[in-house]
């Protein structure tokens, strides 16, 4: 099971399901709709083919069944014994769940006699309808699935006919106490907005390249979560991934500055990074952006703190060589509980799935320090980001500021030496601190430097000193101040201050 899926199953089950909500029975899902469907409410579930429709339904009613409430399943399209094959594959027990069998394989279209939608004081042949009422006045269920609901558009006349029967359907279904999920197949070539006017919530399921999608467009009488969620669907069944809120998330936090263990370095920043802000740790590749994170981690956990750390970029095995040989323990670490390392390779997660994995790490497990490790990797790597990535990791940060966590974000400029920039992707605003690490080239040495560009919450030291990445650690040297030009990768000497010169 992923990780924190007892905490979304145990949500889904219990936290956002109040006393008047109707639990949908898929984790993830109550939590969007705040508790629920309304009871003796109408929802129009849509989305094309293979988007897990009939599944999602098959979730509501055996959570119905589980709850001790009677179900009923009126099938247009599959017949009976595809959907209980299909339960079983996701472990449902819905034996005592009852079928109405209206599809084209079933016994009502065998026979002699024609079905239409109407009233049967309307027309000769006998009324689906008319035949539902029956059922529904002998099973008196808690829930219906009508699916899908778009099939009885072939029984009518006119589209006029078929919204009033609809809409007289719906309404039998509701005043005899059900609450109801319709169906639809949603397609360019069978519009379905006049059932979206009819019912009083619209759930929209979507399929593309990338991911998943949930969405609800219409919500009668309550306040949803907007956007685009993600939706998964395995061998267990179907999760939905709620888009990442920050305003939801906040908790009291005391400021305090996180020593990195490193004197020179801490005074660089006036003692420290301070707790539950944002330090974008930006250079090249191979400068120390990652081990420096990680000695900050390092420190932390000899305070008993717990640390995560998100690596995009690199493997395990590669990341815990050199955190070894620069004297950071990440096993003994991860055995003693303070740090937590994740391996996220492309197209392993999406943007949602990310998001909750962090929220697991801050609100189960009290990590207080989180570092994502490459901002282009995260933008590669992670399947269902928004048209500018940047703006899931905006929404990453405050949320992580709102918890009171200290977030690290290591950035790679793509330029080793040259013309300094401190982000290559116009990220700086989303940084409260920026320390820059940068390599210089000397006398015909390649060194390299470390500074601090922005602190929002404190003053810091002006200067550049040199990073030396050792076997034992990180050794920040003293400031650099006869070196001009250092930002440019090539400095010059300046030695005018020099007496006798």
């Amino acid at each position: 099971m992923y990780p924190g899926a007892q905490r979304w199953l145990r949500m889904s089950s219990e936290s956002y399901t109040p006393h008047n909500r109707i639990a949908t029975g898929v984790s993830g899902v109550d939590e969007i709709l705040e508790g629920g469907y309304l009871p003796e409410s109408a929802t129009l579930v849509r989305g094309p083919p293979g988007s897990g429709k009939s599944i999602f339904s098959l979730h509501y009613l055996a959570a119905g069944i589980d709850a001790g409430e009677t179900g009923l399943y009126i099938n247009l399209g599959e017949p009976e014994t595809y959907i209980r094959d299909t339960a079983r594959h996701f472990g449902f027990d819905i034996d005592s769940l009852a079928f109405l069998n209206l599809s084209a394989s079933g016994d009502q279209f065998q026979g002699e006699e024609t079905y239409t939608l109407f009233e049967s004081g309307e027309v000769e042949t006998p009324s689906l309808v008319e035949n539902i009422r029956t059922e529904i006045q002998e099973i008196n269920p808690d829930r219906v699935v009508v699916d899908p609901v778009t099939e009885f558009r072939y029984l009518a006349p006119d589209e006029h006919q078929f919204r009033s029967q609809i809409l007289g359907l719906i309404n039998l279904l509701k005043s005899e106490g059900a609450t109801v999920l319709l169906t639809s197949q949603a397609a360019a070539s069978m519009p379905d907005d006049d059932l979206q006017f009819l019912v009083d919530a619209v759930i929209n399921m979507g399929k593309d390249s990338d991911r998943r999608t949930f969405h609800v467009s219409k919500f009668r009488g309550s306040s949803v979560r907007s956007g685009h969620h993600t939706l998964q669907i395995t061998d267990e069944g179907m999760r939905v991934w709620p888009r990442l809120d920050p305003n939801r998330h906040e908790r009291e936090h005391t400021p305090a500055k996180l020593s990195s263990g490193v004197p020179a370095l801490d005074s660089l920043l006036s003692g420290g990074l301070m707790s539950g802000t944002i330090t974008f740790l930006s250079g090249p590749t191979g400068v120390g952006k990652t081990t420096t994170g990680l000695q900050f981690m390092k420190e932390a956990a000899g305070r008993g703190q717990r640390s995560v750390l998100y690596s995009f970029e690199e493997d395990r095995t590669t990341l815990f060589e050199r955190a070894s040989a620069v004297n950071i323990p990440l096993a003994e670490m991860i055995d003693r509980g303070t740090l937590n390392v994740e391996v996220i390779g492309p197209e392993e997660l999406t943007v949602d799935e990310f998001t909750h994995h962090v929220r697991d790490e801050v609100e189960d497990n009290d990590a207080e320090i989180v570092m994502v490790d490459g901002t282009s990797g995260f933008e590669q790597s992670l399947r269902g980001t928004s048209e500018n990535p940047m703006q899931d990791l905006v929404r990453i940060g405050r949320y992580l500021r709102n918890m009171g966590v200290t977030g690290l974000v290591s950035n790679e400029v793509h330029n080793i030496t040259g013309e300094f920039r401190a982000t290559d992707q116009g990220m700086s605003y989303l940084a409260d601190s920026i320390v820059v690490l940068r390599h210089v080239e000397y006398k015909g040495s390649l060194r390299k430097v470390i500074g601090v560009l922005k602190m929002r919450t404190s003053e810091y030291e002006n200067q550049l000193r040199e990073l030396e990445i050792t076997e034992h650690g990180l050794r920040v040297g003293d400031s650099l101040p006869e070196l001009r030009g250092i930002l440019t990768g090539t400095p010059t000497w300046d030695d005018s201050g020099d007496d006798g010169d």
